[in-house]
């Protein structure tokens, strides 16, 4: 059935319009991102036969080109629209981190990181640099592995964040096994970073570790 005869309350658009994001299903929420279905299938329905092949909104959003364009509806027009939109989102995030002092905030420095680190396919390393007010300088991935480990120079760290003027960091890497859990290279390197960046008189706050759906921090456990 054509979107246009539901009643105006069940499309999903106006249903936004009204009732606002958080009230419409994943399926309602792709429909606006496609806008048109394909024959047999209004926007709705495609979002929902989508849905059920990629089997989640969050595997959809981290198919690669080649994955995503093998889909009905789908193509590199709208490859380009979702990079662009899971860009600026992380960019939003990003900027609203650096509106205050990441410590008021360990909720938001947790969801923005999980957000950036937990779907990438190969392990990163990711860099909070932050002034002597805890807020945000930058956020860079300095360093990209294989998928489950990747090469951390310290002298690297020190350098880029003498460059940004850093008084402190946090540190970030993913495991995309989806497993949290440290390992004691983990814990070696953490060690090494912080004593190399405390001669320069800059303080490590945190590692976090992403994993899929959970992230562990070194401070809260007492490793730092």
């Amino acid at each position: 059935m054509s979107l246009k005869l539901l009643p105006e309350e069940s499309r999903p658009r106006e249903k936004l319009l009204t009732r606002g994001a958080q009230a419409l299903s994943d399926a309602e929420l792709l429909a606006i991102f496609l806008r048109t279905g394909i024959k047999g299938m209004n926007a709705v329905e495609l979002a929902t036969h989508l849905l059920a092949e990629f089997g989640s909104l969050r595997a959809l959003f981290a198919a690669d080109q080649t994955l995503f364009c093998l889909h009905k509806g789908l193509g590199p027009a709208k490859y380009a629209q979702l990079q662009a939109i899971i860009e600026m989102s992380q960019r939003h995030l990003e900027e609203t981190l650096k509106e205050g002092d990441v410590l008021t905030s360990p909720q938001h420095t947790r969801h923005y990181l999980s957000q950036l680190l937990r779907d990438r396919q190969r392990e990163v390393f990711y860099v909070l640099f932050l002034d002597n007010q805890h807020r945000v300088i930058a956020g860079e991935v300095l360093f990209e592995g294989t998928i489950n480990s990747a090469a951390v120079y310290p002298r690297e760290i020190v350098k880029r964040s003498l460059e940004f003027n850093a008084a402190a960091l946090i540190l970030a890497h993913n495991h995309p096994s989806g497993v949290a859990e440290p390992s004691q290279s983990d814990l070696r390197i953490t060690r090494t970073i912080s004593d190399a960046l405390a001669l320069v008189d800059i303080r490590v706050l945190d590692h976090f570790i992403v994993g899929d759906g959970d992230i562990v921090s070194f401070s809260e456990q007492g490793w730092l």
